[in-house]
């Protein structure tokens, strides 16, 4: 199995990025009106004013060991060459874009129920991880974050003695 870097961009710090709520009410409104509508036997409401222009966060899935916490992002469609890691300050960023070719019909109607866009997730680091080593790896459409501790973060163990 081979799996591909993604490089790790280091930026300035930012102000963090305000969620797009009216995009985020507009997504839940057209869930539940499908549901709706869905539960009468009738079709789901067509959407055709507003074509989404996003993709929803990835699910991850977070882990750790005694040396270092993963992150694995589930990022199906999209290559290496679509996602970019960034890491401003105590912040690491994962964002990417899912992109379409251009599909023209000349008769009838065309529907594509894939979802198409940009995505970006943040996490906070927490304290004790090594940021100059953070590793991102690509590979059948899960991105893989190592971020490796600290040695002094690193649980030690002390052994125990009998006493005399």
């Amino acid at each position: 199995m081979a799996t591909t870097p993604v490089p790790v961009k280091r930026s300035a710090s930012a102000p963090a990025s305000v969620p797009d709520v009216w995009r985020s009410l507009r997504t839940e409104m057209d869930r539940l009106f499908d549901r709706f509508s869905t539960g009468f036997g009738m079709m789901p409401f067509p959407s055709f004013a507003f074509e989404p222009s996003f993709i929803s966060a990835p699910a991850v899935d977070i882990t750790e060991d005694a040396s270092s916490y993963k992150l694995s992002a589930e990022l199906p469609g999209l290559t290496e060459k679509d996602i970019q890691v960034s890491l401003s300050d105590d912040r690491l960023t994962v964002k990417g874009e899912k992109r379409r070719e251009k599909e023209e019909e000349d008769k009838g109607y065309h529907l594509t129920e894939r979802t198409y866009g940009e995505f970006r997730r943040s996490f906070i680091l927490p304290d004790g991880v090594n940021s100059d080593d953070i590793t991102a790896e690509f590979a059948n459409g899960v991105l893989t974050l190592t971020l490796p501790k600290i040695q002094a973060a690193m649980p030690k163990k002390i052994e125990v003695k009998a006493a005399a």
